[in-house]
């Protein structure tokens, strides 16, 4: 096993419709074919579930583009974005973006409480920054005050930088788009998990 970034070939579902187009991430030519299998297991299944919430299978869906972003690949530690945009009618279209950040070696799938040092409040510090983040950047919330994040939250990491974002309405109404707040790695060095992506991310800066 080994660090390096793994190769990544972009799929295409077939749809009857030339308005639907939806491109997925593929992983291929892994040393170990079973956590390559389990990793593109887990981006397809995430997909087909978000593909079933905007109406990818109904005979009402108007238009549907969906894609992706790769924003960690090295060091054995994959992140990457699913992007679904659908239109069914009616004012403006939905977008979803779905997070899903990987160990490459294991094949384990991290939630933001595995990046944290286990019984580490680090739910307040993140609250705390977001918080300011609210205020300094004047950003208009549905129902203020900001109420914290959730156990499932969304976010990646991009390098040195662990993003926590929302998803349209969550907090902030749809014309402001997704609220996304970059938090850089050394500002949790004191409580994140040794060996967890932080960590593997902080050591080589």
């Amino acid at each position: 096993m080994n660090d390096f970034p793994v190769t990544i070939l972009t799929k295409k579902l077939p749809h009857a419709s030339s308005d639907v187009n939806v491109y997925y991430p593929s992983i291929i030519n892994m040393h170990n074919h079973a956590i390559q299998r389990r990793l593109n297991h887990t981006i397809i299944q995430t997909l087909n579930e978000f593909l079933i919430e905007q109406g990818f299978y109904e005979s009402y869906l108007v238009e549907m583009i969906a894609n992706y972003e790769i924003k960690t690949n090295e060091r054995g530690i994959l992140s990457l974005n699913l992007i679904v945009y659908a239109f069914t009618g009616g004012a403006h279209g939905m977008t979803i973006v779905k997070s899903l950040t990987f160990d490459t070696k294991t094949g384990r799938q991290y939630l933001l409480k595995d990046l944290f040092k286990p019984g580490s409040d680090y739910e307040k510090k993140v609250n705390q920054i977001i918080r300011q983040r609210i205020k300094d950047w004047d950003i208009q919330l549905v129902e203020p005050p900001f109420k914290g994040i959730s156990p499932d939250q969304d976010f990646y990491i991009a390098d040195v930088t662990l993003v926590i974002y929302f998803q349209l309405y969550a907090i902030s109404p749809y014309s402001s788009g997704f609220s996304y707040f970059p938090i850089p790695i050394l500002d949790f060095s004191n409580i994140i998990r040794s060996n967890g992506p932080l960590d593997t991310m902080m050591t080589f800066t």
